[in-house]
Order: C-alpha cells, then structure tokens, then sequence
C-alpha cells in the first residue's frame, strides 16, 4: 500500500487513511474472555468481527499499558508491557494480526507528556546519589523528567510535588499527582534546572519514546493516538513552535522507519498540529465556563448535559439553533487541516466527554450522526454510541470523576457467542429495564444500530465521503434548521468524478434551499429524485430541496 504525499509535508499521509473509519474501545468496558469482570485484549479480538459488520474497518484503543490505574491507564508504569489485566503482548500482537487479516488497522494510545509515578525511569530519577539515577539498563535518567535543584524550591509557577523522594529536589506533573511530567524542555530557559528544548537531555526523552514507538510498531501496531500532544516543550509560546520542532524531530526518526504508520493528535488546533507533522487532528468537545466551542454547539450547548431544558444544541429539534457558529469556528480549522495535507476528524463521543443519550432522542441522534459520519476527515464512533449507550451518574473510578459514567461495560445482551461483561468488577452496566443493548438494536429494523450502519456502508461505497474529498457549504443560514454541504471525489479535478450532496434538518418544522449550481451553469442544477441515505422526508424537485421534520438525506449531485 502507497502512502500520498502532499507538498506541504515532508512525509507522506498513510494511504489507508484515505477510507479509515474508527471505532474506539475502551479496553476495561467491552468484552471480557476470561470471566473476571474486565475487558481485556482477546475479547477485543474475539468481537473484531461485530466492529466490522458494523462498518469501521480500524480501531483505536484507549491505554493498555502497565499502570496503576489511578487515571484509568494515562498514569503508564510500562510503555512496553500490556497491562496484566487485559492480557499480554502476545495477546496485542495476535490482535494486531487478527486486525490485519481482515483488513482493518489499530491505533495504540501513546502517553507522551508524563509517566505513572511508578515508572522504573521514575524511581530511579529520584534517588538521592546522582551515581543511581540509572535503569537496569545502564540509561542514565537523572533529567528524564523536570526536577527543581532544590526540596524547598517551587517550580516556577509550575504544578509540582515535594517531599516525597530521597532526591534534593520537587518535581513537577502534567496533571494529576501521580503523573510526573517527563522533560522534553523548556522554551526559554530562565533557571539552572530548566532544560532547553530540543537541548540533550530534550532529546534523549525523545529517544525514549520513540523506542517504545518503535516497539509497538514492530508487534504490528498501524500508528498512535498521541494523548495531550501539545503539552511537551514547557512555557512554549503562543503557537507551540517548541512542541512543534519536537514533533518534527520525533517523526524525522520514526516514518521513515514505518512509513504505514498513522498518528492522530489530541491537540484541537490543526494549524498547529498539521506542521508538526500529525496526521490528524480531532475536532473535540470543550466547554469553559459557560463558552461552547464550535464542536460542543452541535451535541452539548447546555451547562447541565444531562438536562433537556435549556439545551441550545443544533441537533436537539427544540433549539431553533442554526449550524452557523459551527461552521464558524469548523471551517476554519477545516481549511487549517487541508493546507497541510491532513484530516481533521470528527467524534460520536468518546472517554472524556458525556454521552448525549441521556438528552438527545434517537431520532436527533440519527441525524447528528448522519452528519458527523459523512463529514471531511476519519470518522470516530465511540463503543455503544452504535447502540445508544447512556452516560451513568456515577462515583469517580480510578481518575474518571465526571468522565467515569461514559465508561461503563457494553451492553451487548447476549449478541452472538462472543465475550461479554456479565459480572463487571470495572464499572456497573446499565441495567435498567430500557437499557439498550447490541442484541435488542440489531432485532429492532429501525434502530440506530441499523442506521449507523447503513450511512458507514455508504461512506465505504462512494469516494466522494472519502476522509480527503473535497467539502464545500451549500446551505448554513443564520435564521434557519438546514445544513447541507457538497462532498467532492478526487477535489473535483476530474470530470467524472462523484458529487455527492448531504443534507438535513434538525427542526420540527418544513424547510427547503436551492440546490447549488454546477460550474459557471445557474440551470446546471442535477440531483437524484431518490436519496441515497434518508431518515425522515426529503424530496429533489429540480433546483429545489425540500426537508421535512427532523430529516437526513444524501443525494447523488
């Protein structure tokens, strides 16, 4: 398999990206061989088949290293050792090879920016005698990660820790206590113990990472979702040109090595992300203080997310919300994304973010859905979105806090002969009477099992919803529910190739739009009568579309 190649990246985009559609499991809550009460690797890959059946054709799973789990596996004790609770290497490398044989790719968490505290490289960077700050291996870690030179100094402003090593120095964390920050630099150097970015003891944390890259890449992983990626270089300025460098550097070594190999970035600015050589970008759900951003206007637009009432959502049918302010803030980044020749990707849900199933009905999660799985980039469907899943109001779980109900088991209701959860030690599954699951989706037509899967059919069957193809607006007014966009083959070069026009209302009432015109040609208007994806009325008469309640349509153009 090729990889394409794009002028504004010194390495080529993986090809397969090209029609890569994800599914992210988190290893604890999706299916459990061995009957413990936690999900582990080989049920992973005993339910390959059902993932897909489904439509996504690559996975990426959240953290599965050595850990002591006291934030749900980001708190790495081992970056080259699966986590006793799901298994072994050799169960990941069997998965990776499952994966391959039919012809779907795994992306691994990579927890770049700070270790457990329990690290081996932890330990021994903390012992008093400069002379045993070394591994078993003979690496001397004495910088690995930010020590102040003193026990009683602060760290500049920096989150830090003191009094609990032998080491005449504070340390400081990336979040939470336990997760000590390793030292990729700092961007300007203002005290004896602040190391320069890209400086040596910089770059031999780089060597670090990127012999555990290399190890996975090796046993068959396909890339890395890279966790807070553009948290390395510390005190970078604005625009992360430190953090930046270091990511360059980092990939200058491993792509050529694996050139195949894929990396998405948890970073959310593509015009930062992109130079540093990311492949992607995701479009994540943020919310400060009361501020949505473009994402959190779609699914979230409320300070109470398990509430109905004052929901602004797009999406919700009661709002009146045009898709505009999405599109303000989307586009940009969009365009951010494509200079440079990558995706920037959008999310059903995922670990960190609430479940909308709880406030969004089945049928407005059908058309937000159909939107998100039909846009530019690759596709990601959280584990029993698929299914409507529910977010759980639950006591914190290791480190989850208000994250903790989106991780509970899935649901799968005696589906077929694979592993489930049945006695879960992780999290409690919902277990009310009306508590969705994988068997009562697939037995009932109409559910949204069933239209997820249809629209991942059509975007594997058309070019024109390929991750790259072309993304233009053809209806986004300030006043009103519709949102329909062009998808583009081939960025529209070739005369033959396919147009395909997607579009919807969210509203409760009728709403209609011109269709756009072909070229310089105002009668050059052509769709199809009959959609080629539809939930709710839509009707092509001519120039004109008209959309009924609450409805998603995909047009040949």
């Amino acid at each position: 398999m090729t990889a394409s190649r794009h002028a504004d990246r010194p390495f080529p985009t993986p090809q397969w990206l090209d029609d890569a559609r994800f599914y992210e499991i988190y290893p604890q809550s999706f299916a459990d061989a061995n009957g413990d009460g936690i999900g582990d690797i080989p049920g992973i890959t005993a339910r390959l088949d059902y993932v897909r059946d489904l439509g996504c054709n690559a996975l990426w799973i959240n953290p599965c290293f050595d850990s002591p789990f006291r934030d749900a596996g980001y708190d790495v004790r081992d970056y080259t050792r699966v986590a006793p609770r799901y298994g072994t290497n050799r169960d990941l490398a069997d998965l990776f090879a499952a994966a391959h044989e039919r012809g779907m790719h795994v992306l691994l968490d990579l927890v770049p920016g700070h270790t457990s505290e329990e690290h081996a490289w932890f330990a021994a960077s903390a012992q008093a005698d400069p002379a045993k700050r070394v591994t078993t291996r003979g690496e001397d870690v004495s910088e690995r990660y930010i020590w102040t030179d003193s026990w009683i100094s602060g760290a500049d402003g920096l989150p830090f820790i003191g009094g609990e090593t032998e080491r005449d120095g504070t340390y400081v964390l990336n979040f939470f206590k336990c997760q000590p920050a390793l030292n990729y630099g700092f961007a300007h150097p203002r005290h004896a113990w602040q190391r320069p970015a890209l400086g040596p003891d910089a770059l031999a944390t780089c060597e670090a990472m990127l012999d555990v890259m290399r190890f996975w890449l090796r046993l068959g992983a396909d890339g890395f979702r890279v966790d807070m990626a553009d948290s390395l270089v510390k005190r970078d300025d604005d625009g992360k040109p430190y953090t930046i460098r270091t990511w360059r550097h980092l990939f200058s070594r491993i792509r050529p090595e694996f050139p195949e190999a894929a990396f998405v970035s948890e970073w959310g600015r593509p015009h930062e992300s992109m130079q540093a050589g990311f492949d992607m970008d995701f479009y994540l759900d943020w919310r400060w203080d009361g501020s949505p951003n473009g994402y959190n206007r779609l699914l979230r637009d409320t300070d109470t997310p398990l509430v109905r009432d004052g929901d602004r959502s797009y999406f919700n049918a009661d709002s009146g919300a045009s898709v505009r302010p999405f599109l303000d803030e989307y586009l940009p980044q969009l365009r951010d994304a494509e200079a440079h020749g990558g995706r920037f990707d959008l999310i059903t849900c995922n670990h960190d973010t609430l479940r909308t199933a709880q406030r969004l009905t089945e049928r407005e999660r059908k058309v937000a859905y159909g939107m998100i799985l039909t846009m530019p980039g690759c596709p990601f469907v959280y584990y029993g979105d698929e299914i409507g899943m529910r977010y759980r109001p639950l006591p914190t779980f290791e480190g989850g806090y208000v994250r903790t109900g989106s991780r509970t088991p899935m649901q799968w209701g005696g589906y077929g002969s694979g592993p489930a959860i049945a006695d879960s030690r992780y999290l409690p599954a919902d277990d009310a009477p009306d508590a969705p699951t994988v068997a009562s989706e697939i037995a009932r037509p109409d559910s949204l099992y069933h239209w997820v899967r249809r629209v991942l059919a059509v975007r594997a069957g058309h070019a024109a919803l390929r991750s790259g193809a072309a993304f233009s607006v053809a209806a986004a007014p300030e006043d009103g529910r519709v949102f329909a966009f062009l998808r583009t083959a081939n960025d529209g070069m070739d005369d033959d190739a396919e147009h395909l026009l997607v579009a919807m209302n969210p509203g409760r009432g009728t709403e209609s739009f011109d269709a756009p015109a072909r070229g310089d040609d105002a009668d050059g208007r052509g769709v199809t009568s009959e959609p080629l994806l539809l939930v709710g009325e839509a009707h092509a008469d001519g120039d004109r579309i008209t959309l009924g309640p609450q409805s998603f349509a995909v047009f040949a153009w």
